[in-house]
């Protein structure tokens, strides 16, 4: 059992009840628990706090019940958050490490200027998913939806990973989400399921996904499955699109003199 910075042993696991505690002492409990060297944190009864886990950079497993607030994990850099139900907007904003699995829906900007680690949405997202993600060396984000997004997906997209698959959508129903891939000058989106040209940011290109490509989708894919309990290889059968920038620098000539 690891020891705090104290020397007494430390609790691997600590469960807090969030009902009825505001946010910034919920957040203070929370970083005192790993200060203290606990593994493991489970929060029960969140409702709505904001910034749960913001900057964290320990290998803690922070497992929450209910609806946490906005920037769930931003900045952070190492924890595994696990969310039983769904996460509100700017989930991972300007994450650095770390995963962040919701088994639910998630709001808007999810993954907003992520720099690292992954993300993985069971089901839908909102507005300007995986807005200006972005990557460095071989340090990439990832963000994985099983369900579908609203407009602006991939928004300035500089970086990293983005996979929708597009599991909820019935028999012949298309993706909704217009201006996908919008200011888009790095990274790459892979997409399950229909959109029309028309719904694609000038900035994006459309090919068919090759080896390289297909390694990748296994591996994310292979982990989303295992996360929420889902057949990978099903999913992989399905036919997938692959958007990537056409520009490096899309608006470039916009402040040239």
């Amino acid at each position: 059992m690891a020891k705090n910075i104290h020397g007494r042993k430390a609790d691997p696991v600590a469960k807090i009840d969030a009902n009825g505690v505001f946010y910034r002492e919920l957040n203070a409990r929370l970083r005192d628990a790993v200060s203290n060297g606990t593994q493991r944190i489970v929060l029960q009864n969140v409702y709505g706090q904001r910034y749960i886990g913001t900057d964290l950079d320990k290998p803690v497993e922070i497992e929450i019940f209910g609806t946490p607030g906005n920037d769930l994990g931003a900045f952070m850099d190492g924890p595994r958050i696990i969310v039983h139900g769904n996460a509100q907007d700017g989930c991972g904003n300007t994450m650095n490490n770390g995963e962040i699995i919701v088994h639910g829906h998630a709001g808007d900007i999810i993954g907003l200027s992520a720099r690292g680690g992954k993300i993985f949405v069971r089901e839908d997202v909102g507005y300007r998913a995986g807005i200006h993600m972005k990557e460095y060396q071989e340090k990439k984000p990832v963000l994985v939806i099983g369900g579908t997004a609203q407009d602006f997906l991939g928004e300035y997209m500089a970086g990293g990973i983005l996979i929708l698959l597009g599991l909820d959508l019935k028999e012949g129903e298309r993706h909704k989400a217009n201006f996908i891939g919008t200011g888009m000058h790095g990274g790459v989106i892979y997409l399950s399921g229909t959109v029309d040209d028309f719904q694609l940011g000038k900035e994006v290109g459309i090919a068919e996904p090759e080896e390289e490509d297909c390694q990748i989708l296994q591996k994310f894919v292979g982990e989303f499955a295992a996360h929420f309990g889902y057949d990978a290889g099903g999913i992989l059968k399905l036919k997938f699109t692959k958007l990537f920038p056409l520009w490096l620098r899309p608006y470039g000539r916009l402040y040239a003199y």
